[in-house]
């Protein structure tokens, strides 16, 4: 890289910095799905919360997180308790008559039963996944998902019109961009910042970043990656370019980014009076 670029590069790495720092995470937070699960104190609820959370987030965000407080309020004020001690039937009624968009209550039932089960089995759904981590978090996300679906009585290979819609479990391996599954890791794995937890015993630097259509926008805007689709190689492309910034944490830009993007403080196409007052503008290419 030449010493123009590897100054371009600095620059951007330095704007990036910035907007991370001045994001307003205490009003960012009402506007997330993981602001719900900041409610909950101990790690096992967190968790499960967390799952749920993540499990919904598709959709309007205020409709979503609508969706999130209903289906925690049917787990009661334990949900790691819950989701531990009870059977698939009993989830399966607690959630009866639940719909978030594409997704029924028995579908949130069985992933939780599967999910109930890996921490009865490891103590916790991240001991289950650092079980089946060897250095590389994709075949490790992977074998997890195909743990819970086997655990809650899902098939290996899920296709339309199952008990259990694809998109809820989605196998990275299968070249989906996981963003629900990679938000939920992040929430996890991150060090406690006020917006992840870092409850999970994995590092940082192994994240991809859960890959939304606001924050492809921004990362095709910002010239870190020319991917069209969004997909587990442009999210791994997308983490790689973030990545010369913060080897530690790429996926760190994530929240500022995303909440760019649902904010509106990106707009989808250029606008002169709101991308003047935007930190990223010098670097934007579209």
């Amino acid at each position: 890289m030449g010493r123009s670029r590897l100054r371009e590069a600095s620059d951007l790495g330095a704007a990036l910095d910035r907007v991370r720092a001045e994001t307003d995470v205490a009003s960012r937070l009402a506007a997330d799905p993981v602001g719900i699960v900041h409610r909950y104190g101990d790690p096992a609820d967190v968790e499960i919360a967390g799952l749920v959370a993540a499990s919904l987030a598709f959709g309007n965000v205020r409709a979503l997180r609508a969706s999130v407080e209903r289906a925690l309020e049917r787990l009661g004020p334990r949900p790691g308790r819950t989701v531990r001690d009870a059977s698939f039937g009993e989830l399966d009624a607690l959630l009866e008559g639940f719909v978030h968009r594409t997704t029924r209550g028995r579908d949130l039932a069985r992933t939780l039963s599967g999910a109930g089960a890996l921490v009865r089995r490891h103590g916790s759904v991240g001991a289950a996944l650092k079980a089946r981590f060897e250095g590389e978090l994709r075949p490790a996300l992977g074998a997890l998902v195909r743990d819970v679906r086997a655990a809650c009585g899902a098939p290996a290979r899920l296709r339309s019109g199952t008990s259990l819609p694809a998109e809820l479990l989605p196998d990275p391996v299968a070249g989906s961009a996981c963003k629900r599954l990679l938000l939920y890791l992040r929430w996890m794995i991150r060090p406690a910042d006020g917006v992840d937890f870092g409850l999970w015993d994995l590092p940082a630097r192994i994240l991809v970043i859960p890959l939304d259509t606001h924050v492809h926008r921004i990362a095709r805007n910002l010239g870190l990656t020319r991917r069209r689709d969004v997909s587990w190689r442009t999210a791994e492309e997308v983490t790689a370019s973030l990545r010369r910034f913060d080897p530690e944490d790429p996926v760190g830009y994530d929240f500022a980014l995303c909440h760019m993007g649902i904010s509106r403080a990106c707009p989808s196409r250029r606008d002169p009076a709101r991308c003047a007052d935007c930190g990223l503008e010098p670097h934007c290419v579209r």
